[in-house]
């Protein structure tokens, strides 16, 4: 994973700006991967964008509404599994929630989610050598790990201060 931008936005970031790379992101790698990146899918990309803190499914469709006649939850499901194949949505475990996500991630995808209990934005970090040492605990025991998700709550530089 290549992380070119702060790990935690500013408060007073330019977040139309954010929004706009998110969405030229997805299109590139929807283009790469010769996938239709439809209109839904952009609209619910658009929606988990509208902060950087994860949002539920019944929250992306209350934001869709505000802007077009509400979607079923089966098609909003539908483009968030699409976007979360793609690499472009996370699924935060402990929040049941879903957050856009604009980097590249490796071969491996593997990232650590860091939950900020003040402000309730996400940020994420790489988490390899993490997630692969639980994997290998847990193999050692006969386990088959399918999937490791690391999640630590804090709270986030900006809200320390």
């Amino acid at each position: 994973m290549t992380l070119t931008k702060p790990t935690f936005p500013a408060p007073d970031h330019d977040h139309k700006r954010c929004t706009a790379d998110a969405i030229d992101h997805a299109e590139r790698v929807c283009e790469r991967r010769s996938q239709k990146f439809t209109p839904i899918r952009r609209q619910v990309l658009q929606a988990l964008l509208s902060s950087h803190r994860p949002l539920g499914a019944y929250e992306v469709l209350e934001e869709l509404a505000k802007s077009m006649p509400r979607p079923a939850p089966i098609t909003v499901y539908r483009a968030l599994d699409f976007l979360i194949e793609n690499g472009l949505v996370h699924r935060i475990e402990s929040r049941n929630a879903f957050l856009a996500c604009a980097y590249d991630h490796d071969a491996t995808g593997m990232v650590a989610f860091l939950i900020c209990e003040r402000c309730g934005s996400v940020g994420e970090i790489p988490a390899v050598p993490v997630a692969q040492s639980l994997n290998a605990a847990a193999r050692a025991t006969g386990f088959a790990p399918k999937l490791s998700v690391v999640e630590i709550t804090g709270v986030c530089a900006h809200c320390q201060k």
